[in-house]
């Protein structure tokens, strides 16, 4: 029977044994977290232990390190004094909302007299613009005060400064060649690459800006906590980094939260479900409370954000909630509706795709405050880098889009190489928006077509496993578990440890819910069972009899008892790792032909390969085993049984000689 199983690419870190080791003894460690730090760049004691308790580094102060914050703290301090209006322009994303949220809380807080304006996303798109500049001199502003915008906005931080505006620019997003003439910019792309504070989200800049602004008039006392609270939301909603401060600042902030101080997050947890624990996860944010806050700003009005995290009545907050429960909703059949009418495009031109190496998909009457959601979902099943687009309803020879990419793919390098064919265009790394006339569609296709083929291979175009490390199931145990807290909080830049077991036995599988799978497995030699379940695989279904699987460990409480399961995130048939080699190979003759066979020790398998190709896969103390030409062709064979009894026999001979 031939087997579909997904198309991936798992990557091996390399062994350190004697680093592992030393890493073990100093911090208790099981071995294989110990590797899982070498892993991740902590193979150095020193900074193992600080990256283990966060809270033991010692951080230079941030007027240390942005040039600008002294200036910036000054002029809002003065605008405090003499009761100038501010006027803060956030954005409408998550981490736009947060952080004009903290702002707004942190300098009413102060006794400024301030306002905030959101861009609209179907009509202004990101950013300060000319209009709103215009608006904020016509209503008496002060100062203006950018949030996660601005950095890109030249021309209208021009104007602001024709119209005597002071302005001030709070971002975190690439800096472009020439910067725009504020009075003050705070951007962690400004400061040194080593800095802990570089991979801030704007969120993080605002933080920094009202800590440090209430730090100078002695009024910090009783805000932090709210302000943290606010940080941590948008810092796990905008993917940003979980590395640096980003990770010490959460830490603090995800225990906070169960118990949050603020009526919109209590709220917040309460519409979406959340299980309230000692500690939120950030999977908590990132999929239950993050998307909610989204939604307003993918399809709703941001103002309904703003009211939900800056209000002190639960009646208030309760009715915000509501109103993003409601458009996280419908932001949800919009998502399916798209992804459907995509996903069949994509099927009838899978071929194409793959040539390409990039997908360019431009369909009218998509919604533009979605398509970002479906492009990194494409992104997941397609493994190729994604720009997804739609006709501007007021304007149809004009489109807008967003793009995803993959690791080998620079989504930002990758518009600037499209410069004279766009209209706006920005982002990062790994994601970005644009908006081109639809003259030049098939310029822009072209483009990004050659652009692919300069830095992607055949072989990049499937989704990464990155594995850390080999376990046993006799490994997974619940102090295992509890010793993975010490890697919290994992996410972008900071992942989950994944582990690999090879050729473990399917016992049971089924599917739940609409696509998932749930299965029992056992492992091959020591006859432990686990509980799994793999999201969005209801398409592999069934698996084969024997497989390797690669995982993240996940707590499962029912009727009263926890117990540890596996999140399968790769599936594959048996085979082994280029990086782990064989600790003996020998050759034997068996009935006038010679055959290779080899001994993994550490896997407990014999391979045996006979001249025309065929190889025999044999786990220490299991009567059956694989056998065939290639992994999809392999059958299960009875290896107490001629003729595979007398060749394992004859290798394991050879082998001892």
């Amino acid at each position: 029977m031939g087997y579909k199983l997904p198309e991936q690419r798992w990557q091996f870190f390399a062994p350190r044994p004697e680093l592992a080791a030393q890493l073990q003894e100093t911090y208790q460690l099981s071995p294989l977290l110990a590797q899982v730090l070498i892993n991740r760049g902590w193979g150095n004691l020193l900074e193992a232990g600080i990256y283990l308790e966060p809270d033991t580094a010692q951080l230079p102060p941030p007027v240390a390190e942005f040039a600008d914050l002294p200036k910036a703290l000054e002029l809002l301090e003065q605008s405090i004094i003499n009761s100038q209006k501010i006027v803060i322009c956030g954005d409408y994303d998550a981490d736009g909302m947060t952080s004009t949220a903290l702002l707004l809380r942190a300098l009413r807080w102060l006794g400024a007299e301030v306002d905030y304006a959101i861009p609209s996303r179907m009509q202004d798109g990101y950013g300060i613009n000319l209009r709103l500049v215009e608006e904020f001199a016509a209503q008496g502003a002060g100062i203006v005060l950018t949030v996660d915008n601005g950095i890109a906005a030249y021309g209208a931080i021009a104007r602001a400064k024709e119209l005597g505006l002071t302005v001030i620019i709070t971002d975190h997003h690439d800096v472009p060649a020439k910067l725009p003439p504020a009075d003050a910019i705070l951007n962690p792309k400004l400061i040194a690459e080593t800095s802990p504070y570089r991979g801030i989200a704007g969120v993080g800049v605002a933080y920094i800006l009202a800590i440090t602004l209430a730090q100078k008039l002695g009024k910090h006392r009783g805000l932090t906590r709210s302000l943290l609270e606010l940080l941590t939301l948008g810092t796990i909603a905008d993917l940003a980094p979980l590395t640096g401060v980003n990770r010490r600042w959460l830490r603090r902030g995800l225990a906070l939260l169960p118990n949050s101080e603020l009526a919109g997050i209590q709220a917040l947890i309460q519409v979406s479900g959340v299980k309230t624990k000692e500690s939120l996860k950030p999977e908590d944010i990132g999929f239950r409370l993050g998307p909610r806050i989204n939604a307003i700003g993918r399809i709703g009005d941001p103002q309904i954000v703003i009211d939900l995290l800056t209000t002190d009545d639960p009646g208030i907050a309760l009715e915000k909630a509501m109103q993003c429960e409601e458009a996280n909703q419908n932001r949800q059949g919009l998502c399916s509706q798209i992804e459907a009418e995509a996903g069949e495009w994509c099927g009838e031109h899978r071929q194409e795709i793959k040539s390409d190496r990039v997908l360019v998909l431009v369909q009218p009457g998509w919604h533009h405050g979605v398509i970002g959601i479906v492009a990194s979902r494409l992104v997941e099943r397609l493994g190729v880098p994604v720009f997804i687009g739609t006709y501007e309803e007021d304007s149809p020879e004009q489109l807008r889009g967003s793009a995803r990419g993959i690791p080998e793919f620079d989504v930002y390098a990758a518009l600037q190489a499209c410069d004279d064919l766009l209209g706006k265009y920005g982002g990062h790394h790994a994601a970005g928006g644009f908006s081109l006339p639809k003259v030049n569609l098939e310029k822009f296709q072209a483009r990004l077509t050659d652009f692919a083929h300069q830095c992607l291979e055949p072989e990049h175009l499937q989704p990464l496993i990155e594995v850390d490390v080999r376990a046993d199931f006799a490994d997974l145990t619940t102090e295992l578990f509890r010793q993975i807290n010490h890697f919290h909080p994992c996410g972008i830049g900071n992942p989950e440890p994944i582990f690999w077991t090879p050729n473990v036995r399917v016992l049971e599988q089924q599917t739940i819910g609409k696509d998932h799978g749930k299965f029992t497995l056992i492992q091959a030699g020591n006859q432990k069972q686990m509980k799994a379940i793999a999201w969005h695989s209801k398409p592999y279904l069934p698996l084969p009899s024997r497989v390797d699987i690669a995982y993240k460990l996940r707590e499962n409480t029912w009727n009263g008892k926890t117990s540890i399961e596996l999140e399968l995130v790769g599936i594959r048939l048996p085979s082994i790792p280029p990086a782990v080699p064989a600790d003996k190979t020998a050759k034997f003759h068996h009935q006038a032909q010679v055959f290779n066979c080899s001994l993994w020790e550490s896997l407990r398998e014999l391979r045996i390969q006979d001249p025309q190709g065929r190889t025999l896969i044999v786990q220490k103390g299991e009567r059956q085993g694989l056998w065939g030409l290639q992994r999809e062709q392999s059958v299960t064979v009875d290896v107490t049984q001629p003729p595979y009894y007398h060749l394992v026999k004859a290798a394991v001979q050879a082998l001892g000689d």
